[in-house]
């Protein structure tokens, strides 16, 4: 019998459930070593956002992935997964780096959007976001982007800024929630299953606009199921891409990736 098809509600549903894998489940995974890099040398290390040098086989990469909490603790300590402006800063310091000793950049993306507090806001949230978005279009080094929960509105694009973006089946990806677009548009957050219908959110719908580059199948319909399997796949798509990108002139690499946004 033909399988039931998943609305793009409930696909909003998988991508938001507590225990779906996160990035640090993922670089777990996916790299034979990891070391961890803290703070923006402005303000602090803000534990949304993980930075940090991994390896897989010969090859060294620069890691950013927003990360969230698995219970209310960690929730609060990883601020629910939405960066403040430090935690912007520490991810382009560490790209910048990654440029420096010409490493590839693998980014994580899974966030609600960026933290909308009074605090974030006086220290600059919006200059943070764009200033990523503008380095990360000229950084001379290839960049992986894989959208692997939530990836909502600028608190996701200012680490996708990828050569390719990749995102997981059930996946989101937007300008902001269902839940804001609704009350913005109809006055109704309650309309939010309807909101997620319209937006265009899901992977299949991204990937026909030519927003995202490619679908990464989860294993039987959801990754939390088999972690090692999503692994091993997007694994594979990090060395095949970064062997792709590195065979470019850097120069070409980075015209390419102005292009690919600018025609959005």
């Amino acid at each position: 019998m033909p399988s039931k098809k998943i609305t793009a509600w409930e696909r909003v549903m998988i991508a938001r459930e507590a225990d779906r894998p996160t990035a640090l489940d993922y670089i777990d995974n996916i790299f034979d070593e990891f070391m961890e890099l803290h703070g923006d040398r402005y303000f602090k290390d803000d534990k949304s956002i993980v930075c940090g040098l991994g390896r897989i086989g010969r090859q060294n990469y620069t890691i950013i992935g927003e990360q969230k909490g698995r219970n209310t603790k960690e929730n609060i300590e990883r601020n629910f997964g939405m960066p403040n402006p430090e935690a912007y800063r520490k991810a382009l310091r560490f790209m910048k780096q990654a440029e420096k000793f010409s490493r590839p950049v693998v980014t994580f993306i899974d966030t609600k959007g960026a933290y909308p507090g009074l605090g974030a806001e006086e220290r600059g949230q919006g200059e943070a976001i764009a200033k990523n978005l503008m380095e990360m279009s000229d950084l001379k080094v290839p960049i992986i982007a894989i959208v692997i929960g939530e990836g909502s509105s600028g608190g996701a694009l200012a680490i996708g800024v990828g050569d390719r973006v990749l995102m997981l089946e059930n996946a989101i990806y937007s300008i902001l929630s269902p839940e804001g677009y609704a009350s913005i548009l109809w006055k109704d957050s309650s309309r939010a299953e309807e909101a997620a219908e319209k937006m265009k959110l899901t992977a299949k719908d991204l990937l026909k606009l030519g927003v995202i580059d490619e679908v990464l199948k989860e294993p039987n319909g959801n990754a939390k199921t088999d972690i090692e399997k999503m692994s091993e796949t997007m694994k594979k798509k990090i060395v095949s891409i970064t062997k792709e990108l590195q065979e470019l002139d850097v120069n070409e690499l980075v015209e390419n990736r102005y292009q690919k946004f600018r025609n959005m």
